[in-house]
């Protein structure tokens, strides 16, 4: 058989060992208090897979400490004979010592094959559960030599290996065995794409010998993979050796195999779900599989930001796009329970994903991918869930982003004729059948206003009117579509409105159609609820789990189930809790039991969790409830305990069934004297989650809690801006869910908890980006905002910046409450550049009515600072006119606009007693600034500059009789160009100012007189 290759990682294997038997004692870490099996930190709690793998590795040690080879292989087979937990000991110790020991590796594999009495399934089910749950966090060498041990294991015929190697393939290594061929030339035929790299060339090489061999070689068994085999092969055909490949499999198909009669016979066999599926980790699908079944629709903005961050950031993962497309397509198939609800449909995600292709192959291919079960679409074979995404990202996509529609009908259209000229009667019957089975299924009422929509434009509704003619007729009555079906395009034309945020990671917008949306782009989540009926409790029904627990736990489970009242059923819990605690505990029970308590305690999640009137005994009553003795035991326990992490666990399987758990626990923490001081625990839960990232538990806990109990997450959020100051100050997402329900009782009192020092909700490093991006939230909500940020003692100057953000039809809201801040403040420097930053326009009075109420109250100051900025933005070129404070990105002070705001000022001032254009700081600028600009500046701003010759006018007089010749001098030495120090110093102290205001008068003689400049010359 060919040698199948593996990433360099994995290439390096344990050596042989030594002539003599070495004591199986693992070498001290290397000054790391970790263990040597998984990566961890000081912050992370002991891992209980790990401490119970070195348990099993220090009795393996006590057993052969000292031994020779003979004496030790007998010391174990003799512990194993003793029972079952001595053999799972030793045999998990001797599997450790194989991750963590390379040198001894092959000596403890030959003692693991030895002694093993049950066909190596413990060392199987535990290599599963590394992989699936600790793989990302193995050391190098364990994940090495985890590499090592399954390649042992399918050399040695191990029955089961090939369902480990499944899911090591999901790693990207590769293994053959069985089936796997399909899997590994599946896998290897995708991996080539993304190995083009130099470095990378030697192992693409081997990539693709492997594939070359395996597909001439053992081609039916590759053609399990179906028609995504075709779309694989048509990525990599360029590559010589698979030219040749690709020339037999459409001209020569029985070089391949006699079974095999051509393309067509590949191209109509579906993709089983398994093969899409492997190209994606473990994380991946269970991020996508919770953004496909618990986020809602409107709300995927963060999720979508994490998910990019975490896979999609690199140029070398726009090839996964198309992976992400198959998968959503072909295997994330929702519920119709899920299809009716308002969780985040497949089609949004899709839309997203091509959004985000940077690349116009990598958009083709991700194209391709969407409609690839199109082509060859039987009804009797495909399924409607397979080609529904693609039908309705183009027509929700319609409204909010019409291109995005064009180009996929364009593609729908083209790759008719150009997929495989030969095949172009089967594509076009395929696409046909799509769109029939369409149609028949109800996904969408009509066609035609798809394909005969004004928004696209004419050469393409032409093509479509051609290609498709039977879809573009005119749409029957409305009369005809079905009750449920008017319901739904019902939501299509509210709800679905969603759709115009959902590409562009924003929130949410709800228009009617005919209404045109308002142009700030405001968002807020809009969405149907059911009205709150009278619940009639049935009850609940765990029938299908009671045979998956041991007799012991299925009697404690029923006893709860009948148990009446609170107490009883609180006596009843702490049983189970101490069966959970017991070590022969079978983890494997955890999912089951999870199941029958999220079911049996569905009462328990329903109504309100905080009490009408808040008090020490109603606190404490409302903690008293079955589920909260998990909480409480937790409570009482060290963390390095091995129940701690059993429990966690525990919750994180319920947490899974029941998602209101999570803020269940920090209202647990908050109110239980209890659980006073155990904040920190609600960190160490979201670890042991499914999601393993505590900020993103935390903010999905919280917006539960919002959508649930109002009043409970008012109560919640001092503590949880006081516990959790990384996670909530970071960004505005708590605050924006905080904003979006509270009424203004509820903000007049948590404006106290801030005034009493019980609450932060900013701090100065990152106040300024919150109120950034509180601009786009409702009215209220920015409001809120505000009066929450004034609640604080932050300087103003802080955040003074955002002007430059705020545009003065957009962003009423913030303009409105810094104006009255404003007002309150004496005029820094700062405060005056960044109001005169602001663009001139008529309809916009912020600038001239800030700096008239500055001129009325401060009007010495204002006028320095206005004098320095007028003096500054002259003397500077306007390539380099940049500011140095922390805007000075988006700062675009000229001196343009200053002298506009000016001339405002001045007509508002016009009518009143005000004397600020008389101070001589101002009037020194403008003799300043007019010497020096040019003659549409002086035309544009006259009024203004008449102001600074008045005042030379009164200001030269006197002199002219008594110092005539002094006069004369200054002007011959300044007429070309007053040199700048002297200015500049005239702006750093009033006694200068007035010295050097004398010899500018004759300056405006100078430049009025022809005859005076020749004198001078």
């Amino acid at each position: 058989a060919p040698v199948i290759p593996t990433v360099p990682a994995a290439q390096s294997s344990a050596g042989p060992g030594e002539a003599r038997r070495e004591e199986m004692e693992p070498s001290p870490a290397k000054a790391k208090p970790q263990g040597r099996l998984l990566v961890s930190t000081p912050l992370d709690a002991k891992d209980e897979l790990e401490e119970r793998l070195e348990r099993c590795v220090g009795i393996v040690q006590s057993l052969t400490n000292g031994l020779s080879e003979r004496e030790a292989n007998d010391a174990l087979t003799a512990n194993v004979c003793k029972g079952q937990q001595q053999h799972e000991e030793v045999c998990l110790g001797l599997f450790t010592l194989v991750l963590t020991e390379p040198s001894q590796a092959q000596r403890c594999y030959r003692d693991l094959t030895l002694v093993n009495r049950d066909g190596m399934n413990v060392v199987l089910v535990k290599i599963n559960q590394i992989l699936m749950e600790k793989f990302l966090k193995l050391q190098d060498v364990p994940r090495t030599q985890l590499v090592w041990l399954v390649r042992e294991l399918v050399k040695s015929g191990v029955i089961g290996a090939d369902g480990v190697v499944m899911t090591l393939m999901k790693q990207i290594w590769v293994l053959k065995s069985g089936m796997l061929i399909a899997m590994s030339v599946y896998t290897y035929l995708r991996l080539i794409v993304d190995h083009g790299t130099p470095n990378l060339l030697s192992l693409r090489q081997k990539e693709v010998d492997f594939c070359i061999s395996m597909l001439r070689e053992k081609f039916m068994e590759c053609f399990i993979i179906g028609r995504d085999l075709v779309r694989l092969l048509q990525i990599v055909a360029r590559i010589p050796e698979m030219e040749l490949l690709w020339r037999d499999l459409l001209h020569n198909p029985q070089a391949l195999s006699p079974q095999f009669t051509g393309l067509l016979q590949l191209l109509t066999a579906r993709t089983s779900r398994k093969f899409l599926a492997c190209r994606l980790t473990p994380d991946m699908e269970t991020k996508l599989l919770f953004m496909t079944s618990r986020v809602r629709f409107g709300q995927q903005k963060r999720y979508q930001d994490w998910f990019q961050r975490q896979y999609l950031s690199t140029a070398e993962s726009q090839s996964l796009r198309c992976d992400l497309i198959r998968y959503i397509c072909g295997v994330v198939h929702p519920s119709n329970e899920v299809l009716s609800s308002d969780i985040l449909p497949r089609w949004a995600i899709i839309g997203w994903l091509l959004t985000t292709c940077t690349s116009n192959v990598a958009a083709s291919n991700a194209k391709l991918a969407l409609f690839y079960d199109w082509l060859f679409f039987s009804p009797e074979k495909d399924s409607i869930m397979n080609i529904e995404p693609a039908i309705l990202v183009m027509h929700h996509s319609m409204k909010p982003h019409p291109a995005i529609t064009a180009t996929l009908l364009d593609f729908m259209c083209r790759i008719i004729p150009h997929f495989f000229p030969p095949l172009e009667s089967q594509v076009r019957q395929g696409v046909f059948n799509s769109l029939n089975f369409i149609m028949e299924k109800r996904v969408l009422a009509h066609l035609a206003p798809l394909f005969d929509n004004p928004k696209l434009d004419r050469e393409l509704r032409s093509m479509l009117r051609e290609r498709f003619p039977e879809f573009c007729s005119s749409p029957s009555p409305p009369t005809e579509v079905k009750m449920e079906e008017s319901v739904a395009l019902e939501m299509d034309n509210h709800v679905l409105d969603k759709e115009e945020g959902c590409y562009d990671n924003t929130e949410a917008a709800f228009s009617d159609d005919e209404e045109e949306v308002n142009n700030k782009g405001k968002k807020r989540e809009f969405r149907f609820h059911p009205i709150k009926e009278a619940v009639l409790e049935e009850p609940a029904d765990i029938t299908p789990y009671l045979d998956q627990l041991d007799d012991t736990m299925k009697e404690k489970v029923l006893q709860l189930q009948k148990a009446s009242d609170t107490e009883t059923q609180c006596e009843v819990m702490q049983e189970i809790v101490d069966l959970i605690l017991e070590e022969d505990f079978d983890s494997e029970q955890m999912s089951t039991l999870a199941s029958c308590l999220a079911e049996l305690f569905k009462s328990h999640f329903r109504g309100d969790v905080l009490p009408d009137e808040i008090t020490e005994e109603s606190l404490e009553e409302s903690v008293c409830k079955p589920v909260c003795l998990v909480f409480r035991n937790l409570c009482t326990m060290q963390e390095d305990n091995s129940g701690f992490s059993v429990l966690l666990d525990m919750l994180a399987e319920l947490y899974q069934k029941q998602p209101k758990i999570g803020y269940h626990l920090l209202y647990y923490l908050k109110a239980s004297k209890a659980a006073m001081g155990k904040m920190s625990l609600y960190e160490s839960f979201a670890q042991a989650t499914a999601l393993g990232d505590l900020h993103t538990c935390l903010m999905m806990d919280m917006k539960a809690c919002q959508e649930d109990d109002v009043r409970l997450l008012c109560y919640l959020t001092p503590s949880i801006y006081s516990e959790f100051p990384d996670e909530t100050l970071r960004s505005g997402e708590l605050l924006n869910m905080i904003v979006a329900v509270i009424d203004s009782t509820q903000l007049q009192e948590l404006m106290c908890h801030v005034m009493m020092g019980n609450l932060v909700m900013f701090r100065k490093d990152s106040v300024l980006n919150i109120l950034i991006q509180s601009l786009d939230w409702e009215t209220f909500e920015q409001y809120s905002t505000w009066q929450l940020f004034l609640a604080h003692s932050i300087p103003l100057e802080t955040i003074i910046p955002i002007l430059q953000h705020l545009k003065y039809k957009e962003h009423p809201e913030a303009l409105s409450c810094l104006l009255l801040q404003l007002r309150r403040e004496k005029p820094s420097e700062e405060m005056v550049k960044m109001v005169l930053s602001r663009p001139c326009h008529p309809e916009d009075q912020f600038t001239t009515s800030i700096l008239r109420h500055w001129a009325s109250k401060h009007d010495d100051t204002l006028g320095e600072h206005i004098k320095a900025q007028l003096i500054k933005n002259n003397n500077q070129p306007r390539k380099r006119q940049s500011l140095r404070s922390s805007s000075s990105k988006l700062a675009q002070l000229t001196l343009e606009q200053i002298l506009e705001h000016m001339d405002n000022l001045r007509l508002s001032l016009s009518n009143t007693k005000n004397n600020f254009f008389s101070q001589t700081p101002i009037l020194q600028a403008l003799q300043h600034v007019q010497a020096s600009c040019d003659e549409a500046h002086k035309m544009r701003f006259s009024d203004l500059f008449s102001l600074a010759e008045e005042y030379e006018d009164s200001q030269s007089k006197p002199p002219k009789s008594r110092r005539k010749a002094p006069a004369s001098s200054p002007r011959s030495r300044k007429g070309a160009a007053p040199p700048a120090n002297n200015e500049e110093e005239s702006a750093s102290s009033s006694a200068s100012e007035e010295e050097d205001s004398k010899p500018k008068a004759p300056k405006r003689k100078r430049k009025g007189s022809s005859a005076v400049g020749s004198d001078s010359d």
